[in-house]
């Protein structure tokens, strides 16, 4: 069976605790989202900071908490029985899914890595974990290494002595040893220099051209510009726009997409007026409506998404 995570009408929401016996609000923080991700594809998750998009990924990791409540599928399928990730075992997630068939790097990477051990360390480790019958985990600690840009004396380097680049070169190894078809990055970019950029976008589309899968979180349309083969815009934890890359940025058809695109420096560089919507206090009906110049009274009632190459959910579209 061919490798293939699909999403179906998945939501998330966050029950928040009462006070003085009064009832907690709910923080509907993904809602109803549906998607199709394949191996040799890099798909970018783009949309403004708290629209859902961290997560979308950590309920696919099973990183979500205890007063997290999901609804609809992620069906996991390929390599290893298929699975529901939203219904799937904490254990099955660590011993079947993480790092074997989907692998995490995390935003700031520095921050993940055990201080007080070397990058080799920590590689080796991953290698003992997800190959305990590898006779030899430094040779291919260094295999690895050496895939994600790294050198044999770079892993003797401890965290603090890793510039961002490096940092995120060692995140980059370990998300590879257990060959996870699927790589989850979330916002890879974030605080590193335009050169870092550089080097990370080109080493996320050799992972595509080796048939890797990559879901790229960001907020920096430019970097997903460059990489993604198809973009899928967020608000208020829906999506509301996918398709090719090209499409999206030049012809958006949402008007949030078009503010996004309009706000890049080298376009208008004007900011979209307004907030986004609590979380707790969704509108009926379009999300983006109080914002949106162009809303109209159909615009109470909430669109879907139409079903062609370039989908847009929006009454009155671009």
């Amino acid at each position: 069976m061919v490798n293939e995570l699909v999403l179906d009408h998945l939501s998330v929401r966050f029950a928040l605790p009462g006070k003085f016996s009064l009832p907690g609000a709910t923080v509907a923080a993904v809602n109803d989202v549906s998607l199709r991700i394949r191996p040799g594809e890099c798909v970018a998750l783009v949309g403004e900071s708290g629209c859902g998009k961290t997560v979308l990924a950590n309920a696919l990791l099973g990183f979500l908490p205890g007063n997290a409540q999901t609804s609809g599928t992620a069906t996991l399928t390929g390599d290893g029985p298929s699975l529901d990730l939203l219904t799937t075992s904490d254990t099955v997630l660590a011993t079947t899914v993480r790092g074997r068939r989907i692998g995490l790097i995390p935003q700031s990477p520095a921050a993940h890595l055990t201080p007080v051990r070397t990058a080799r360390a920590q590689l080796e480790e991953a290698v003992r974990v997800h190959h305990p019958t590898d006779t030899a985990p430094r040779d291919h600690a260094h295999r690895v290494a050496a895939r994600a840009g790294l050198s044999p004396d770079d892993l003797d380097r401890y965290p603090h002595e890793l510039s961002g680049g490096m940092a995120q070169r060692v995140a980059n190894a370990l998300a590879l040893v257990g060959d996870p078809w699927l790589l989850i990055a979330d916002e890879p970019t974030t605080g590193l220099d335009r050169h870092l950029v550089d080097g990370l976008i080109e080493e996320f589309r050799r992972m595509v051209a080796d048939g890797r899968a990559v879901l790229l979180i960001t907020h920096d349309l430019a970097a997903a510009q460059r990489i993604a083969d198809r973009i899928a815009v967020m608000y208020a934890g829906r999506i509301i726009e996918i398709g090719p890359t090209r499409k999206v940025l030049e012809v958006p058809r949402h008007h949030y997409s078009r503010g996004l695109v309009d706000a890049l420096p080298d376009r208008a560089f004007t900011p979209i007026p307004g907030q986004p919507p609590l979380l707790t206090d969704l509108p009926a009906g379009c999300s983006f409506a109080p914002r949106c110049d162009q809303a109209a009274p159909v615009c109470a009632e909430r669109p879907t998404l139409t079903d062609d190459d370039h989908a847009v959910a929006c009454h009155l579209p671009c």
